[in-house]
């Protein structure tokens, strides 16, 4: 079995119960740009791999939060801000706080659905901020605006050298109420031309497994890319599987994919898998373990494509598939998130998700601060290599 839900169920959550777990805390941040991006891009990679993240949250520090919450309250403070404060404090690197409207957003998020414009933004090295990719359909693509696009402002507010999580939030209209069907307004450039665009938020549905032929023969390798495990994918990846050739070779791409719910990254591994452990986790430091159902694709030759952005419940899958022999890994170093959050509710509504373990993967390998070395490293050409070693391994061209 896949193990417990790890829904998230931000209404009815009782201070300092432990309910519900998630692996991929950024979504949370990162939904509303149109197709769940990640919140720290590759170029920060080396940097979360020299810092590992703390261990299990002191209880100590999870009072703190609470008391910090509680206490803006009474003053008719910001409670997600005090409450962020003392989060920060406690040097729990993925701990965040969420006010209510946001943990709203970030579970319609993971069901597969936003508020937003329809775009993904990635800064560069140069602390530049582009688009990355414009969903289709969508206001901004309604708009013209393209995939490289330079975005220079959002209503006015300059965005070089902000994080993602910053121009994200900008995007969404986080700290104004913001609400689908409001406008924003972007600065933007292009080969050197610059304008500006007046989109409408929208509530937009987020396409996060698609399949694809690689070739026009019946042995034709078929692509699957998996952006973010929302609710459903894992079953999308197991159904596209069960569709293709039967001599058809799988390139899974999970490039950029930034994390999400850690059962539909079970499910998606019990597609290639005959039952068996897929990961072990700790809360709190009772160990746990994650299983793939009976009855996967063990047979077909598989490879899978991973980068810097790829995160969390993502990199869990990874590791499963390397660790088991089952897949041959292709492309740069993971993100190396590992830690698991467990949300809390607080004073005044505002939802804390802090550090309450870690997962390894089947052979005991940390993820976390480290990250998946792939078996093959490549960088720009990484898809041609892995369509090389795929047909190599007997699955089409």
């Amino acid at each position: 079995m896949p193990g417990p839900s790890y829904r998230l169920r931000p209404r009815g959550l009782c201070r300092g119960a432990a309910l519900t777990l998630i692996f991929g805390c950024v979504l949370a941040t990162a939904a509303a740009t149109g197709s769940l991006p990640r919140e720290a891009e590759p170029g920060k990679n080396p940097d979360i791999q020299t810092r590992s993240v703390a261990s299990a949250v002191d209880p100590r520090d999870r009072e703190a939060v609470e008391d910090a919450a509680a206490e803006a309250e009474a003053d008719g403070k910001s409670v997600t801000d005090a409450a962020q404060e003392a989060v920060s404090r406690s040097g729990d690197r993925w701990g965040a706080v969420y006010d209510e409207q946001e943990y709203a957003d970030f579970e319609q998020a993971l069901d597969g659905s936003y508020t937003g414009v329809g775009l993904s933004a990635r800064r560069a090295a140069d602390k530049s901020v582009s688009v990355s990719r414009v969903e289709p359909g969508g206001p901004a693509d309604r708009a013209g605006v393209r995939k490289g696009d330079q975005l220079r402002t959002v209503d006015g507010h300059p965005v070089d050298g902000r994080p993602v999580a910053e121009v994200v939030a900008l995007l969404r209209g986080d700290r104004t109420g913001a609400t689908e069907g409001t406008e924003v307004v972007l600065g933007l450039r292009r080969e050197g031309h610059g304008w500006t665009e007046t989109l409408r938020r929208a509530r937009l549905s987020t396409e996060a497994v698609t399949v694809r032929r690689l070739g026009g023969t019946p042995s034709s390798a078929v692509l699957i890319k998996v952006t973010a495990f929302t609710k459903g994918s894992g079953a999308e990846v197991r159904d596209a599987v069960r569709a293709a050739p039967r001599d058809a070779g799988i390139l899974l791409d999970l490039r950029a994919n930034a994390g999400g719910l850690v059962t539909e990254a079970v499910t998606a591994a019990s597609a290639f898998l005959d039952g068996g452990l897929v990961a072990t986790y700790d809360v709190h430091g009772e160990q746990r373990a994650l299983n793939a159902e009976p009855g996967g694709d063990t047979d077909r030759p598989l490879v899978v494509l991973v980068d810097g952005g790829t995160m969390s419940a993502a990199e869990l899958l990874t590791g499963a598939l390397q660790d088991r022999g089952r897949a041959v890994t292709v492309g740069t170093r993971t993100f190396g998130k590992g830690s698991v959050q467990m949300p809390s509710r607080l004073a005044g509504g505002s939802v804390a998700e802090l550090t309450v373990g870690h997962y390894r993967t089947p052979v005991g390998r940390s993820v976390d601060g480290q990250g998946i070395t792939p078996d093959l490293v490549a960088g720009a050409a990484a898809q041609q290599r892995a369509e090389t070693v795929l047909s190599g391994i007997g699955g089409g061209s």
